[in-house]
């Protein structure tokens, strides 16, 4: 199969997977108490182990820790930046279907800095057990600290979002320079701020559709263009064989999403401004929108990751239709720039998607038997 020479691959993923359920009964007893903090992390190191060995056999080119330290994808990175806590919420927040998630979040309770994060040891760890793989490590992108509990103790320390947005690139900043001391050569931002500019009146009444932006006081195009700088300062010094990729995501919470609405109305600052190697795209549905937006990529280096392949449900899609999406697709965009991958994680949160690990790991090699297809 023709390749890419690095990340991101033909045939790719999200990132996130399943929690063994062995995993999951450790963490609450974590949670009680009943176990340390060491033997917790030895068992994620043997489950680990475990996914590692998986992905290879699988016959991915890429390998991620799954996230199985993480119950969020997002706040377990962000409490452990120095200057946010982790919080108990009221509510959830609401997906389709009504779904409502647990009510946790984070808050802002001094100046930020990246610190001892622990992602630089759990990249390490990873960097050990990779072999000839690429290792990439995920984290939350820095437009996610939007989604904090804003409190009146954290005007104390920052009068504005561009303020405190200007701290968080020297997180991210540092946050780059120790994982690439580790050896970590593809990096890898989760973000679902994008769905907040994505028109889907339909939806309006979701949590990223819902008028979260208004709540803050922000103007929505003062916004985006902040979380556009703050992406590109973080990542302008990145060393030149340091990949680093963004996943725009619409939500995922056991099978569920939190927002709909094609790329149309950011696709021209997405691809023309926003300086990373490669974008994971969701386009698994109808609330994806066409391909045409890809018709903006203006780098002949840049890389776009179909996410045609839905990680929601176990059904296989039909792989002509999904050849004949990615030929669509070609239309707009180089096929040689595209990639193939699940159009989200498996489990963005340690609940994970309806699905079993048997059928994920079908949806993985479905992935790749497509890709081998398309890029002889």
């Amino acid at each position: 199969m023709s390749d890419t020479v690095k990340g991101p691959f033909r045939a790719d993923h999200v990132g996130s997977f399943l929690r063994p359920e062995r995993l999951k009964k450790d963490r609450l007893q974590r949670n009680r108490g009943e176990i340390t903090a060491e033997e917790l992390w030895e068992m994620e190191n043997e489950e680990i182990k475990r996914l590692v060995d998986k992905q290879k056999e699988a016959g991915l080119k890429a390998v991620t820790d799954g996230e199985f330290r993480r119950a969020w994808f997002h706040l377990d990175f962000m409490k452990e930046v120095e200057g946010m806590e982790f919080v108990t919420l009221d509510k959830g927040l609401i997906f389709s279907g009504g779904t409502e998630t647990k009510a946790e979040g984070a808050k802002v309770t001094g100046k930020l800095s990246f610190g001892d994060h622990p992602v630089v040891k759990e990249y390490k760890f990873l960097h050990s057990i990779k072999g000839d793989h690429e290792a990439r490590i995920t984290i939350p992108s820095p437009s996610m600290f939007i989604f904090r509990t804003v409190t009146d103790e954290e005007k104390k320390f920052y009068s504005s979002e561009s303020e405190l947005f200007a701290d968080l690139v020297k997180v991210y900043k540092d946050a780059i320079s120790a994982l690439y001391d580790s050896g970590c050569r593809h990096l890898q931002f989760d973000d679902t701020t994008w769905s907040l500019f994505l028109e889907a009146e339909k939806d309006k009444d979701l949590v990223l559709s819902g008028g979260l932006l208004q709540a803050r006081g922000l103007d929505p195009q003062e916004t985006l263009e902040l979380f556009v700088d703050t992406v590109n300062e973080a990542i302008a010094d990145k060393p030149n064989d340091m990949t680093i990729t963004m996943h725009v995501c619409r939500g995922n919470y056991k099978s569920t999403y939190a927002s709909s609405g094609s790329y149309d109305a950011v696709s021209e600052i997405m691809f023309k401004k926003l300086n990373v190697d490669a974008l994971f795209l969701e386009f698994d549905d109808e609330r994806s929108g066409g391909f045409e937006p890809l018709s903006h990529v203006e780098r002949e280096d840049f890389y776009v990751v179909l996410g045609l392949i839905t990680s929601k449900f176990p059904e296989l899609e039909d792989p002509d239709l999904i050849q004949n999406r990615i030929e669509e697709a070609g239309e707009y965009l180089r096929k040689e720039q595209l990639c193939l991958s699940p159009q989200c994680g498996f489990a963005s949160t340690e609940e994970g998607n309806l699905l079993t690990e048997e059928e994920q790991w079908a949806k993985v090699r479905h992935v790749i038997s497509i890709a081998n297809d398309v890029w002889k």
